[in-house]
């Protein structure tokens, strides 16, 4: 198949145009700067500018585009960057990909925020309603911005992603190192659920939405087994054999970070029913699993 990638340079797109490499796809990869090679193509998302004949030729685009959330301070600029940069992406994506004489599959990134910041006990799952919260409307925003590719027929499919643990970048790295230093512990008072996925479970489970036809709509990316922070601090100190008697109260997190504390200290106990119902298989299904994979304690370069 051919994809093409948008946001190729991240944690995830990186790794994701890996995969797709490795498995025997065409993957062209969308770049601001001056492409470097037949596998680049160059766009600015920003103007609205992307080459078509690109799009045109794809068989699925993924785009991945968008401002990092876990970045402090969030000032009222960096919040309406991260609105903007997901709406540009995915309007110009989607505008092209409706624009193409038999338009690709679209599988755009989302997040598991779709659901609010704090959820308590409930479980969401695909049809939950929406909860408040400015990442649950950034999310909103973010989805409808494939409105033009829906309309035209394509079919499209929300990666509604939870926090990718992997060594290799991404959250693992920030969480771990204080952990490996014998200072870590749980946020607050770690009863908040903390939706996860394994790097190679996102990747299957990319791979999976890209292959299935009948595929569309939101897709909770996350392991099937909610976990609280507290049972997340266990797995984690378990596996670096590390203490974790240093729990780092609500408030002094809400002081510190301020709206970003809501990542740490919300709860969201979320599934991925349809995944799981369409026929798709977890290789981590529990945060022991997910943990063990991200510390690559399981051989996850042969998975």
């Amino acid at each position: 198949m051919r994809f093409c990638v948008c946001g190729a340079s991240g944690f995830l797109g990186n790794a994701l145009a890996a995969r797709l490499r490795a498995q025997g796809h065409t993957v062209v990869s969308h770049v601001r700067r001056e492409p470097d090679g037949p596998d680049e193509s160059h766009w600015d998302p920003d103007v609205g500018e992307v080459d078509q004949a690109v799009i045109d030729a794809s068989d699925v685009v993924v785009n991945l585009s968008g401002a990092a959330i876990a970045h402090w301070p969030w000032t009222p600029s960096y919040r309406r960057e991260l609105l903007d940069s997901r709406v540009s992406t995915t309007t110009t994506i989607a505008e092209a990909v409706a624009r193409a004489p038999q338009p690709p599959a679209l599988l755009s990134g989302s997040g598991i925020n779709a659901y609010g910041e704090d959820r308590g006990d409930t479980l969401l799952v695909e049809g939950t309603p929406r909860g408040p919260g400015f990442l649950a409307d950034v999310v909103e925003a973010w989805e409808v911005s494939a409105a033009p590719a829906i309309a035209a027929g394509a079919r499209v499919c929300f990666l509604r992603t939870a926090p990718v643990l992997d060594r290799s970048g991404g959250l693992l790295r920030v969480v771990a190192l204080p952990f490996r230093l014998g200072v870590g512990g749980r946020l607050g008072s770690g009863q908040q659920y903390f939706p996860m996925i394994s790097l190679r479970d996102w990747l299957g489970a990319v791979t999976f939405l890209a292959e299935d036809a009948d595929a569309s709509g939101p897709y909770n990316l996350v392991a099937p087994e909610p976990a609280t922070n507290a049972e997340f601090t266990r797995a984690l100190a378990g596996a670096l054999h590390r203490p974790s008697m240093v729990p780092v109260p609500s408030l002094a997190m809400r002081l510190a970070l301020g709206g970003l504390s809501a990542l740490a200290l919300g709860s969201l106990r979320a599934a991925p029913r349809k995944l799981e119902e369409e026929g798709f298989t977890f290789a981590d299904r529990d945060v022991r699993d997910v943990v063990a994979t991200a510390l690559d304690a399981k051989g996850q370069s042969a998975a």
